[in-house]
């Protein structure tokens, strides 16, 4: 049986990752047995730069952490070796970067499940997720798709200007 001051560090450490998913936008949990030192080492390098939190974490753990923040349908993923990403902010780049390490190891690193703003949801969607462009380019695109009528419209008033010149003179 264990101590109680390691029973007490586990009840802080579940507790406090509760919190963490509960405040996260994202969570992406992986299986990172097939993956060396230095891609590991990039990897969370990517991550850390990107905002997103990844650690190593047990899975009985991340079982009670996330039956706390309320968080169903992670239970019968968390076996073996389990490292889990958070994303505060984004729903797009935690699993984008670890979509790119899978995409690496060719399946050795694997995506198991997610949950996006408390709901989980598959590996497959993790990986649609991933394969959406990140936010900087989607604004981009909107912005075009807003600006393109404008400028149309524009472009028409100055040759309908430049026609009336022209028969003017």
């Amino acid at each position: 049986m264990p101590s109680q001051k390691v029973l007490e560090s586990k009840q802080q450490f579940v507790s406090e990752l509760a919190d963490k998913l509960k405040s996260a936008a994202c969570g992406v949990i992986v299986d990172y047995k097939g993956i060396n030192v230095a891609d590991d080492t990039v990897l969370r390098k990517s991550l850390r730069e990107a905002g997103v939190e990844y650690f190593v974490v047990k899975n009985t753990l991340l079982k009670r952490a996330a039956e706390a923040a309320g968080i169903e349908g992670l239970d019968e993923h968390l076996e073996g070796t389990t490292a889990l990403a958070l994303s505060k902010d984004d729903i797009i780049t935690a699993p984008k970067l670890l979509y790119k390490q899978v995409e690496a190891s060719k399946g050795a690193f694997s995506i198991k499940v997610g949950f996006v703003e408390g709901k989980a949801i598959t590996a497959e969607e993790v990986t649609e997720y991933a394969k959406l462009p990140d936010k900087d380019t989607l604004v981009a695109k909107f912005l075009y798709v807003l600006q393109a009528p404008i400028q149309k419209l524009a472009i028409a008033a100055s040759e309908i200007a430049k026609k009336n010149d022209e028969s003017a003179a």
